[in-house]
C-alpha cells in the first residue's frame, strides 16, 4: 500500500496564472509559500526561517476557484498529491519540475487585508462550499454560501 498526500497551508506567491482548453477544462497554477519558524538551539545556535516554494495546479471547478479569489498574498489550506513531470525547454534542454495537483483548496484569508476570511472547498466528486465567518464573499451563489451546521 502506499499514500501520496500533501497537505499545504501558506501563502500565495503570485497570481493564478489560467489555461482554458477546447473542451472547456481549466487549469489554474500559483505558486504557494511554506515557511518554518527561526529559532535559537540550546546551544546558543541561530537556526533562521526557512521557505519552501512550490508550485499549485487546480483543475476544471477548483480552478475557476483558484481564479476568482486566490491573489498574491492570500492565505490558503491546499490538499493534493505530489507529481513529478519533465518537458523539454526552448534550448532542448530536460526540466524537471515537482508539484502539488490539489484536490482541495480552502481560502483562509489575505495576508495583511482587512478581510475577515472565508473558506472554499471543491471536492473532485461534488462542491462543498463553507464560510467558516459567516460571511460569505458577494461572487458566491446564496444556495452554496450557507455555512456548515456543524457543533463547533
Amino acid at each position: 500500500m502506499s499514500v501520496n498526500k500533501v497537505i499545504l497551508v501558506g501563502n500565495v506567491g503570485r497570481d493564478p496564472e489560467m489555461k482554458y482548453f477546447d473542451n472547456d477544462v481549466a487549469k489554474a497554477n500559483f505558486s504557494l509559500a511554506t515557511s518554518e519558524r527561526g529559532y535559537t538551539t540550546s546551544g546558543g545556535t541561530q537556526v533562521p526561517e526557512r521557505t519552501e516554494w512550490h508550485n499549485i495546479v487546480c483543475w476544471r471547478g477548483l480552478a475557476q476557484i483558484a481564479e476568482k479569489f486566490v491573489k498574491k498574498g492570500t492565505l490558503v489550506y491546499v490538499e493534493g498529491k505530489i507529481r513529478s513531470r519533465s518537458y523539454d525547454d526552448q534550448n532542448g534542454v530536460k526540466r524537471y519540475i515537482t508539484e502539488v495537483v490539489a484536490d482541495n483548496l480552502e481560502l483562509l484569508g489575505r495576508r495583511g487585508g482587512g478581510d475577515e476570511g472565508f473558506g472554499n472547498r471543491e471536492h473532485e466528486n461534488g462542491n462543498n462550499y463553507s464560510s467558516p465567518s459567516g460571511t460569505a464573499p458577494r461572487d458566491i451563489p446564496d444556495e452554496i454560501s450557507e455555512a456548515d451546521d456543524l457543533p463547533f
